[in-house]
């Protein structure tokens, strides 16, 4: 739920004897773009060399290799595994948002960011700053999956098996399940459900 949010003043524009604008609001951008996507996509990518293993004999060097190197507890698949999270967190947020495009719908509308010029400094300005909390969202979502398989190899208890995607799921349900019952107490006029 962590957001950044960047000021966006709007000037004052005279239409007849109206006065419309000289309004100050912000643009959100959150920390975690990505949701639970990035690791969805790693996992993937990181399924198929077992896939692959699992179609050769038990004795071939390449199945010797991934059982010895790629256990869920090793050092090498959670590497892997974590630098995969934060690229498909950047790659993942590069695709559903533009910098480029907010900064030119800023500006057609008469808004723009204090102290930054409108049009292709406000889009470097805003990428700027999304990359480094995509970078932030990006860590966060690696150690969360990978925390897990860290302190299963480490304790060697693998009787509770809850990992940290699960719980990035169940938390974003119930995020989001409260927003949809705040929205509907308010709808019906009450002061909400949390204050």
């Amino acid at each position: 739920e962590g957001q950044r949010r960047l000021p966006i003043q709007y000037a004052k524009r005279v239409v007849g004897r109206k006065v419309y604008g000289g309004q100050s609001t912000f643009l959100p951008l959150k920390v975690n773009a990505g949701g639970v996507i990035p690791i969805i996509f790693a996992i993937s990518i990181l399924m198929i060399p077992a896939t692959i293993g699992s179609w050769m004999s038990q004795d071939a060097s390449f199945n010797i290799f991934i059982n010895k190197w790629f256990r869920s507890s090793g050092l090498l698949y959670n590497s892997i595994y974590a630098l995969l999270i934060v690229f498909f967190t950047f790659f993942y947020v590069a695709i559903i948002y533009n910098p480029v495009d907010v900064a030119e719908n800023v500006k057609k509308y008469g808004g723009f960011i204090p102290g930054i010029r409108p049009g292709r400094p406000t889009a470097e300005y805003i990428d700027r700053v999304l990359s480094r909390l995509t970078l932030a969202g990006g860590i966060f979502l690696a150690v969360i999956a990978v925390l897990p398989n860290i302190l299963i190899g480490l304790t060697g208890v693998t009787s509770f098996q809850f990992g940290g995607t699960s719980l990035l799921i169940v938390v974003g349900v119930a995020l989001d399940t409260m927003k949809q019952i705040e929205s509907h107490l308010l709808l019906r006029s009450y002061e909400g459900f949390v204050k």
